[in-house]
């Protein structure tokens, strides 16, 4: 390890990186060459767009001395040993999702005995039988490298489609199982991408939507994605054979997908529904009636329900021809309305469920046993309530506490409906609902070795810089003294309407138990109060974003919860975006910063992979209005030589297919060359991993390594 030091500081010096005694870091020298891209007669240095290169043995050479220069200063950390041991006792318990019912009775459901690096899929052939291992994707590789990313069991369980990842990334191949013989059949469709997968109700197929494939294989994950289509697949046939049945070749970057409401049962799967997502707020809605007999030609049958692009229209269920919809037209904060398949006009609609009040938005709805089950986030806090098919409110569900209603699982010819609860300091239960009398039972309740009766979490409103009201949850012990010296981590989001809701994490124990506070910011560009507060923090509006994540950890200061050396912030992907957007534009605020495969270099994000599917969110550098927005935020192009940036740490992937790794590589670099102080800039690549997949081994050990981090820069000892 000195060797490396030693050659890395020759490097250092002979390319004029920097070494700064103080931290007892060198930095791997990343050249810098003399690129420059011009926009709107607008010239922007890239000095290290070889970096987009991700095959180049010399970006290879430098993220292996990154790595290594990593793990030499996390080794030093006593923080770390303690962090990692904690958590893996904290990890270390049974957990199950909701599970699936069919119309016989049989129920799927993925369960994971506390370390497992992947959930197990268990059958079970009723609710009162003892369920059996069916398909455990831990046994597919030695490494936990091959993923299982979905599953869908057929309408009465004779199949099982199962998706598989390299590394977990979004790049899927779909495989078929005879659920009775545990056979897997000769069906392969590969080049799948963001698709569901739904079954016909004879079992003979199913439908997903997939892309072409990729020049250069799938390895090439810099590849940008276009035109996704949806096919039929029939079973025995080969994929070359899948019939196209829909696609939107006006709108390229559009996500196109397929579906049956209640997994097959809108009248016994008759009806099939596809969406095309042009963004995050509306989207077109289409139909199919598979029962016409006057037309056997699926794609001939599709005809538009709501085609302006103007709202948001989910179907939760139908019944004798009637539809139910849950919609944002004329509600931003959602609504459920009856509309005639025969008749869709919304000028015909019938109200159901009224928009509730500002505050409380409309998140998730299904038919139970003749009724409707609303899913509500009131402020972010979740609310369960039942509904007559007329309107009428039959009953609130009462939840434990605070928290947050996920997966609900419910079939309008089932009394029994499912749905998963949690919060900051209880981990994910299961419940039973009875859909008549509105009362829920536990169903599966975990036992985590953690006393919550000390902490508690409040939830309080600050005002941002231009006097918004912005939501923020705040755990922390009870009776904390507000003296300003508490190693606080505050995380953020702020984009793509996504609602960030109290969720357990076995790190957020860990974190408290060593004295940590722990806060959540609901920041505009979310989904807290429904589409306004979204649309108030996209496009050209992003820097409500990082005023409200700023004005926060203004907040925890000003109250005396923290100080700006013991605040860290934390941000995954768009979050990663926030976080990198928070050290540049102010720098002295926070203590240290953690950028999970964040979204970093925003005038060419849209040339790779699936960014160009964001471009409704953020807007594009190709428009000359946009690139103004744009490079006044981009993190990479906003770094300033000589500024004291706060200790930061960046996690990226190799086979991060999502948000390529060259964002973070730059950023990195950049970071580097222009720190002007002795705080750490740290990197660290994994392989075998992506954007949302990371075998739970290897989860533990970078969020111990990330919290180690920030603990020890924080002052936690």
């Amino acid at each position: 390890m000195r060797r490396l030091a030693f050659a890395l500081a020759v490097c250092a010096l002979t390319l004029g990186t920097a070494a700064w005694p103080s931290s007892g870091l060198l930095y791997p020298p990343a050249f810098r060459d003399k690129t420059v891209d011009t926009y709107f007669g607008v010239g922007v240095p890239a000095p290290y767009r070889w970096m987009e290169s991700l095959s180049g043995p010399r970006l290879h050479q430098w993220v292996e001395a990154e790595n290594a220069l990593t793990e030499e200063y996390l080794s030093k950390l006593p923080l770390r040993r303690r962090i990692d041991d904690r958590l893996s006792q904290l990890w270390n318990y049974p957990k199950e999702d909701t599970p699936r019912q069919l119309r016989n009775g049989m129920l799927f459901f993925r369960r994971n005995s506390g370390l497992q690096s992947q959930s197990v899929v268990y059958l079970q052939a009723a609710p009162a039988s003892h369920p059996h291992s069916l398909l455990d994707p831990n046994t597919l590789s030695k490494d936990g490298s091959v993923a299982l990313t979905q599953y869908e069991p057929s309408p009465a369980g004779r199949y099982l489609a199962f998706a598989l990842s390299t590394g977990g990334s979004d790049w899927e191949t779909v495989h078929v199982m005879d659920v009775a013989t545990r056979h897997e059949l000769s069906d392969t469709v590969r080049w799948v991408k963001f698709s569901g997968i739904a079954w016909t109700h004879d079992e003979a197929g199913f439908f997903y939507s997939r892309f072409a494939e990729p020049p250069g294989g799938i390895t090439t994950i810099r590849q940008a994605v276009t035109d996704q289509k949806v096919y039929y697949h029939r079973l025995g046939t080969p994929q070359t054979e899948d019939k196209l049945i829909f696609s939107k070749p006006d709108l390229p970057h559009a996500y196109v997908s397929v579906g049956f409401v209640q997994r097959g049962f809108c009248e016994q799967g008759r009806y099939l529904f596809l969406s095309v997502d042009n963004g995050w707020s509306a989207n077109e809605l289409y139909y199919a009636d598979l029962r016409d007999p006057q037309n056997p030609d699926v794609t001939a049958r599709i005809q538009p329900l709501y085609d302006q692009d103007d709202a948001a229209y989910r179907p939760i269920g139908c019944s004798a021809g009637t539809l139910y919809l849950r919609t944002t037209l004329h509600a931003p904060r959602g609504r459920i309305v009856a509309a005639r398949l025969s008749d869709p006009n919304p000028a015909h609609w019938r109200a159901v469920v009224p928009e509730q009040k500002p505050g409380v938005v409309l998140t998730d709805a299904a038919l139970a046993d003749g009724r409707i089950l609303a899913s509500y986030e009131v402020v972010a806090k979740s609310r369960l309530e039942l509904f007559s098919t007329a309107g009428k409110v039959l009953g609130t569900v009462e939840l434990p506490a605070l928290g947050t209603v996920s997966g609900i699982s419910a079939r309008n010819d089932s009394r029994t409906a499912y749905y998963a609860f949690t919060s900051y300091l209880f981990p994910t239960t299961i419940y039973a609902l009875d859909a008549r009398e509105a009362t829920s039972s536990v169903y599966f309740k975990p036992a985590v070795r953690f006393d919550p009766s000390g902490y508690q979490t409040r939830q309080v409103l600050y005002s941002s810089k231009d006097g918004t009201q912005v939501p923020m949850f705040i755990v922390a012990r009870k009776g904390i003294e507000l003296d300003g010296s508490h190693p606080t981590v505050l995380y953020g989001y702020g984009g793509f309407d996504l609602l960030v809701t109290p969720e357990f994490d076995p790190m957020i124990p860990v974190w408290l138990e060593l004295g940590g506070v722990y806060a959540v910011a609901n920041i505009r560009g979310g989904g807290v109060y429904g589409q306004a507060w979204h649309q108030a923090g996209m496009l050209g509006e992003k820097q409500n974003v990082f005023d409200d994540f700023a004005w926060a950890a203004r907040y925890l200061i000003q109250e005396g919860y923290t100080s700006a050396k013991h605040l860290g912030i934390q941000g995954f992907s768009n979050g990663g975006l926030l976080t990198g957007v928070s050290i540049t534009q102010r720098p002295r605020l926070f203590g240290a910063a953690y950028i999970g495969h964040g979204v970093l270099d925003m005038l060419r994000y849209q040339k790779f992979s699936g960014g160009a599917y964001w471009v409704p969110e953020y807007g594009s550098s190709d428009n000359r209005r946009a690139f103004h927005w744009l490079i006044r935020y981009s993190p990479l192009q906003n770094v300033r030589k000589g500024t004291c940036y706060p200790p930061t740490f960046l996690t990226t992937s190799w086979d991060d297919d999502r948000v390529v790794p060259s964002h973070d590589f730059e950023f990195t670099a950049e970071l580097q060359w222009a720190q002007g102080c002795g705080n750490p800039i740290l990197l660290r690549t994994t392989g075998s991993t992506s954007h949302m997949y990371m075998p739970i081994d290897q989860l533990i050990r970078q969020d111990a390594d990330v919290w180690a981090f920030e603990g020890h820069n924080l002052g936690v000892r």
